[in-house]
This record gives C-alpha cells, structure tokens and sequence, in this order.
C-alpha cells in the first residue's frame, strides 16, 4: 500500500508540474495576419533592444497575401520584439518595431511598397 501511495504522490506532483508549465507556455504566441498584399517567404523576430534576428521561422512554407498563421514564442524576459519579413517576388525586405508579444494575440501586418510606408493592426 505505501508503494502505490507513493506512486500516486509522485504522479500527483509531476501532473501539477506539467499543468503549471503549460500555463505559461505560449502565454507570448501570436497570430500573424499577412495584409501586405505580397507572399512572405521570411519571417525574423530579435529583441527589440537588439539587432539580432535569428533564424527564418517560416521553414520552408510562405505566407500568402490574405492567410495567417501561428507563431510559438515563449520568452517572455524579451517581450518587445521587432519583426522582420523578406518577400517572395523580389526578395525585398520590411521591418515593424516594437511589437509587444506578451501583450499582443494578433498581428495584421499593412504595407505600400509604392509609399514605403509599413503599419500593424495589433489586438
């Protein structure tokens, strides 16, 4: 009998380990809504106190003009990120500051490659 009550403690206490990790994991996911009117073939994320971007994090996949996709981020001690993304027909490449991932759910990412001008509709 105390073999099993020790075998339930010890399952008891890696359940509430694993329930109190997945608490907190993807508490700084976010939906990226591609509006630019151009397919994304990259997309980078670095600290915004930093100018580091890292690896694509689209693999091998694009975001076409209109679709969104999920995007898995998890650390929360660098919550304002910038955001970076390449264009599949030219290569080009558009910058947005200082998205706040710990705060934000959705991203809609805007863009006129005639005016330049770059803009987000955040929720």
């Amino acid at each position: 009998m105390k073999i099993m009550q020790h075998v339930l403690l010890s399952l008891s206490a890696v359940t509430g380990v694993l329930t109190s990790s997945a608490a907190f994991a993807g508490d700084a996911d976010f939906t990226l809504l591609n509006r630019t009117g151009y397919s994304l073939r990259e997309v980078y994320l670095s600290a915004s106190n930093k100018n580091s971007w890292g690896n694509d994090r689209m693999g091998d996949k694009y975001l076409d003009n209109g679709q969104s996709r999920l995007f898995r981020f998890s650390d929360k001690s660098s919550c304002k990120q910038d955001l970076k993304v390449v264009f599949d027909d030219d290569g080009s490449e558009v910058v947005w500051e200082d998205f706040d991932l710990c705060e934000i759910n959705k991203i809609t990412l805007k863009y006129s490659r005639k005016s330049g001008v770059v803009s987000a509709d955040i929720e």
